[in-house]
């Protein structure tokens, strides 16, 4: 890899941080000051860097930029989904970024396009729409659009016959709003200064949002408050979440102005969602169930008095349920795969069957309520994404579209595999991997390995169409489903957090020796990456087994653990105690101490790392990346790149547009290819 250009110097400006007894001393923390031209000529200068020491990288670049929108198909639409009387569908014009929102009246009707986010986004580097929700009437359009990246929203009213905007814009709103039955009543959440959705406001339809009604106001820092309006119609809730516990209250969506009633007061440790089903909420909780049970609890019940219908099990995970008017839908994970369980009310529960042994399926919107046709979405690490009908009276599978790739793909050509490796106190760690056929183990095979294991999120091992590229000049890519995510249950979430979080990385790390052991790769050839708290992991990672890879990628990550939660102003910070803990805590403090990546560079070897920023990013801010990059370069001790990459005008999700995201995708792949010493051209058929 070239190495030629010099990177920039940050500047050393010692302060000192004490906490429990210990001094820290932050180098960089003169970061922090966003608008200080000093940062901005910093950031600048790492970018004008990472472009010199990867020029000769352009060409390939290009390739890959090349290769990988030749596999989008440019005049795209999706399959179209019924609410009411309409059709509605998004819809893409050659050549341009952003979809077109259409509806028509039946298959054969008149397209009416409702809203054009090109044109939204003229003359703007950055535009995502947040909320896109019809009237129950169709007659209005409640949306909501960011134009910074910082995913602070503006809501907006449209009048689908006139097609003009109505007064009374609303700005700083937060994901999701609820239609109430009348036409001419919107909830929605507004921010607090930390980003976090805390008040509950009333709006009408035209009126000036300065008089909109406060409807609750969620003092505890810890709680998100979201809003939604159920499948059936009937209710509006607002759903007050931390990362351990929930409550949830109601009211009818026929009654706009009437009082919040609580399905159940929240208490410490219990979570709970709610769905509405004729006279009955459904209730999925983990109060007295670890691995969540289903309940219900009469429409005017005592919030005391659910009913359990589907009790805990040790090895299925209930992950969630939606309600239709005829039937019950299950989602459920066991043996690490997502399953589908239907139950027809009145009749016997069924499990859906899949193609494929290795597989990831989730729900579309499904916004229907009295229809027997479940639509999921279903793909494989080697097939493409399918959108599926399911009747779930009759069972029948009708896939409606697959995802195309215009350049040409043959599934035959790969090969996925599901593998187990064993952790260093006897867990099993399970890996997904792709790769193509013929593949030889013999430790040559340049290999991407990814994880997250957060939050009890799942890594799904689905299809993407750019991984291709790397799979065609001889990558193995494979997915490590370690701890802190929920692969496994919900116990293999709660052995990845707070004082048991350092499973996350010996999982990680346990994952990449199997590969190493088992002859599909060797540290040379080895790479990982990561995103956000996937960033965390590649950090800590990086810093506990260095030799076990050539190269990293870190995307956004949160990688300063100690000092960002230790500041309660910061996004984010008092709501992901109940994940990290509070380093106010002696105990804390030491365990989260001893992994934070930041805290933990020292003066030795690296492999090749590539961080990544984006300077309006609410969740993690660009200063945790610019620290670290500074940090390794100036310790590290091997001939190796630390690049920075921030983006300067967007958030945690980069770029907004179709085709510019595959810029940075095409640059991360050039990267990788370079460092792992992969073919820069596509390989010859096997």
């Amino acid at each position: 890899m070239a190495q030629n250009p010099q990177p920039p110097v940050a500047k050393l400006i010692p302060h000192a941080i004490t906490q429990h007894g210990e001094t820290r001393i932050d180098n960089y923390d003169w970061m922090r000051e966003k608008t200080s031209p000093d940062l901005i000529a910093y950031l600048e200068a790492e970018n004008a860097y990472l472009e010199a020491a990867l020029a000769h990288t352009r060409p390939l670049q290009e390739q890959l930029y090349q290769e990988m929108r030749a596999r989008i198909q440019e005049d795209d639409s999706s399959v179209p989904e019924r609410r009411g009387e309409f059709l509605y569908y998004t819809r893409y014009v050659p050549g341009r970024e952003y979809p077109l929102y259409c509806r028509r009246r039946g298959p054969e009707a008149a397209e009416e396009v409702l809203l054009d986010q090109n044109e939204l986004a003229e003359g703007r580097e950055f535009c995502k729409i947040g909320v896109y929700a019809p009237s129950p009437d169709q007659r209005l359009l409640a949306y909501s659009v960011d134009f910074a990246g910082d995913e602070e929203y503006t809501l907006c009213v449209k009048d689908l016959a006139s097609g003009q905007l109505l007064a009374g814009q609303v700005p700083r709103t937060y994901y999701g709003v609820a239609w109430a039955s009348d036409n001419r009543t919107i909830f929605y959440t507004v921010l607090d200064a930390a980003k976090r959705p805390y008040k509950l406001f009333r709006h009408t339809v035209g009126d000036d949002a300065a008089g909109d009604v406060l409807v609750y106001h969620e003092p505890d820092e810890a709680y998100f408050a979201e809003v939604k309006r159920t499948r059936s119609g009937a209710y509006v809730l607002l759903e007050l979440r931390s990362n351990s516990t929930a409550e949830v209250r109601y009211l009818p969506a026929d009654q706009p102005e009437s009082e919040l009633r609580v399905i159940r007061p929240r208490q410490s440790g219990v979570e709970y969602t709610v769905e509405h089903q004729g006279q009955r909420f459904l209730i999925v909780t983990n109060e007295d169930a670890q691995n969540f049970r289903l309940m219900e609890l009469p429409v005017d019940g005592d919030p005391e008095g659910w009913r359990e219908l589907l009790p805990n099990r040790a090895d299925v995970f209930l992950t969630g349920v939606d309600a239709f008017r005829d039937h019950l839908v299950l989602y459920e994970r066991e043996d690490a795969l997502r399953r589908i369980r239907v139950w027809p009310n009145g009749g016997e529960r069924y499990d859906i069957a899949f193609p494929e042994p290795v597989y990831t399926v989730s729900p579309t919107a499904n916004p229907e309520y009295a229809t027997a046709t479940l639509r999921i979405a279903y793909s494989s690490l080697v097939t493409p994404a399918s959108v599926v009908d399911y009747g779930m009276d009759d069972r029948s599978w009708q896939v409606r579209k697959q995802e195309a790739i215009p350049s040409g793909y043959d599934a035959s050509r790969y090969v996925c595999e599901r593998l187990t490796a064993r952790a260093a106190d006897g867990a099993e760690v399970p890996i997904s991997l792709v790769y193509r056929r013929g593949l030889a183990r013999d430790g040559a095979n340049p290999t991407l390995l990814y994880g997250y294991g957060s939050y009890g999120i799942t890594i799904e091992p689905s299809f993407a169409s750019k991984r291709v590229s790397l799979l065609d000049r001889g990558f193995i890519y494979a997915i490590a489903h370690i701890r802190g995510g929920a692969e496994r249950g919900r116990a293999w979430y709660e052995d990845g957090k707070l004082l048991r979080k350092r499973n996350t990385f010996t999982d990680f790390i346990a994952a990449a020796e199997h590969l190493v052991a088992q002859g599909y790769t060797a540290p040379a050839k080895l790479s990982l990456q990561g995103r956000s708290a996937g960033g965390l992991l590649a950090g800590a990672v990086v810093n506990m087994r260095p030799d076990l890879f050539a190269a990293a990628i870190a995307d956004v990550p949160f990688v300063d653990v100690v000092t960002t939660m230790s500041d309660a102003s910061l996004p984010l910070t008092v709501t992901e105690y109940d994940e990290w803990g509070n380093p106010g805590d002696p105990e804390f403090y030491a365990y989260m101490r001893s992994y934070s990546p930041y805290d933990n560079v020292e003066a030795k070897a690296y492999p090749h790392i590539l961080l990544t920023s984006g300077l309006n990013d609410p969740r993690v801010l660009y200063v945790e990346p610019s620290k670290m990059a500074a940090k390794l370069r100036a310790l590290k001790t091997s001939d190796t790149l630390v690049l920075l990459k921030t983006n300067m005008s967007f958030g945690h999700f980069g770029s907004s547009g179709r085709f510019d995201h595959l810029r940075e995708d095409a640059l991360q792949y050039a990267f990788l290819i370079d460092a792992l010493g992969a073919p820069y051209e596509p390989l010859g058929d096997a």
